[in-house]
């Protein structure tokens, strides 16, 4: 095979030797033509061109790609920042680690899909009752001025409305029909963020209960909160309720009417009345902060409160406007029937709110945590036994 291949080059080798214009011709052959490298070099061109259109496009794909994988990480962080995860600088500085550490398992709200759960509401409505303690004594009196104007806009219009339906209905008819009204003041105070003494009488006694804040001080703050709902209540009455008169959109007799529905009782079935008043109030507040938007807490605001209206429950604020308007402009209130009035309608309230709500929520709340704490102290015991068993800690 070798021999062969030497002949056969050796050849070629003399056949070149003897024609020197075949190497002429077969370079010639092989050299392109001007015209062939003119189409080589328009289809390196195209390909070229195609080569960076096909570049632009994967990389226009790919800035798309990467734009739509920022707007996806951009709404996870919006969903993130929207959801609630408790941080150490959210408790007081009394909380120790331990019930730091369990509160969080217990009260952190980081699941939007799922209704909160009662730590977290309890815990929220804990944290906001400590922001309040905190504010100043004349933001909490103005806050709560505006509360009692606010309410003295519910028993105005339910009122007005008396006046109307009388001359129509039966007298308790009118006055039931009428109490359908009696939402319309606590919705502008709960979702104004005014402070109502009934709404804040189980919220506030929370750090008191957890033992964070001093009784002394929740005494003071409720004193703040009743004085200015009812100085608040009491001018609204002295003043507005003369408007109506005077625009005759009801009359003395109706005032007076009213006035009898909320005194004609006992003393000890008004305390009562209050007592189950300020339960519902707290059970409100409540509600208010399970609901994560603003039309859930006006639905839950509206039924609450129209319960306690239809049912002529004793509320301490709206029942001072009340009363007071008939002392200003009625016939049949003195200033004792309305002081002991008031007396009593407080301290029912405060039961109902404190004890009904605060007390028994809380109660739940401290059971949760003490669970908690049991099953981490399990959780060391077995870590520690595998330890020093030798088993692997999975």
């Amino acid at each position: 095979m070798s021999q062969n291949t030497e002949n056969q080059d050796q050849a070629k080798i003399d056949f070149l030797a003897e024609d020197p214009s075949a190497t002429d011709d077969s370079n010639d052959d092989n050299t392109p033509s001007d015209e062939q490298q003119r189409d080589d070099q328009e289809y390196d061109h195209k390909k070229e061109n195609a080569d960076k259109s096909d570049t632009e496009n994967d990389d226009d794909n790919s800035d798309e790609e990467g734009g739509a994988d920022e707007d996806q990480d951009s709404e996870n962080e919006d969903e993130g920042e929207a959801t609630e995860n408790l941080k150490d600088e959210d408790f007081p500085e009394e909380f120790s680690e331990e019930d730091k550490e369990s509160i969080k398992k217990v009260a952190s709200d980081d699941n939007l899909s799922k209704a909160k759960s009662s730590a977290s509401i309890l815990f929220e409505q804990f944290l906001d009752a400590n922001e309040t303690f905190k504010r100043s004594l004349s933001s909490l009196f103005t806050s709560a001025f505006t509360a009692g104007l606010e309410l003295g806009i519910s028993f105005f219009m339910i009122l007005a409305a008396f006046a109307l339906l009388v001359d129509v209905l039966p007298n308790e008819y009118a006055m039931v029909l009428s109490s359908l009204l009696y939402p319309i003041g606590f919705i502008i105070v709960v979702i104004g963020q005014s402070l109502l003494f009934t709404e804040q009488t189980s919220l506030l006694s929370l750090p008191v209960l957890n033992k964070v804040e001093p009784l002394s001080r929740l005494l003071r703050l409720w004193g703040i909160v009743i004085a200015g709902n009812l100085v608040g209540g009491c001018i609204f009455a002295a003043l507005m309720m003369g408007l109506g008169l005077n625009m005759q959109l009801f009359t003395v007799a109706d005032i007076d009417a009213y006035a009898h529905h909320v005194l004609g009782f006992d003393w000890w079935i008004i305390f009562g009345s209050a007592i189950l008043a300020g339960w519902m109030m707290g059970v409100a507040a409540w509600l208010v902060t399970s609901a994560r938007d603003t039309i859930s807490r006006i639905v839950l605001v509206t039924l609450i409160t129209g319960s306690i209206g239809f049912l002529g429950l004793h509320h301490s604020i709206v029942g001072n406007i009340e009363v007071f308007s008939a002392l200003l402009y009625g016939e049949s209130v003195s200033f004792l029937n309305y002081l002991v009035f008031l007396i009593v309608v407080l301290a029912g309230n405060t039961v109902g709110g404190v004890v009904f709500v605060a007390v028994l929520k809380n109660r739940t709340f401290l059971f949760d945590i003490a669970k908690v704490k049991e099953e981490s102290a399990e959780d060391k015991r077995n870590k520690i036994a595998r330890l020093n068993s030798g088993e692997p800690n999975n």
